[in-house]
């Protein structure tokens, strides 16, 4: 298993699916966004708390058996804000190594 090391000498390992994660993990979540042409990366740090699939309506029209869930990872940010991320196939996770 590959890790990877920050600036501040933190290594990270990578996580191949968000429902191994386990309450009070550190994560570092990065996500691809991409909007019309436009396409950027974001990554965020912060304290695992919980994950759902989350089902959800959309407001067209749809048949009643066409359900639409969205698998999202809820966590506390570094500054203590409250925050969630629908994981998509651009969404990677790591969380840091414990070496003990």
């Amino acid at each position: 298993m590959s890790t990877a090391s920050s600036a501040t000498g933190e290594s990270w390992v990578p996580v191949a699916d968000y429902r191994h994660l386990r309450p009070g993990q550190r994560v570092r979540i990065t996500q691809t966004v991409r909007v019309g042409l436009d396409c950027w990366t974001t990554t965020v740090t912060g304290i695992f708390r919980e994950a759902q699939v989350l089902v959800v309506g959309l407001s067209t029209e749809r048949a009643a058996d066409d359900v639409f869930s969205a698998p999202t990872i809820h966590f506390v940010k570094d500054n203590g804000e409250l925050s969630s991320i629908v994981v998509d196939e651009r969404t990677q996770i790591e969380t840091l190594r414990s070496d003990s």
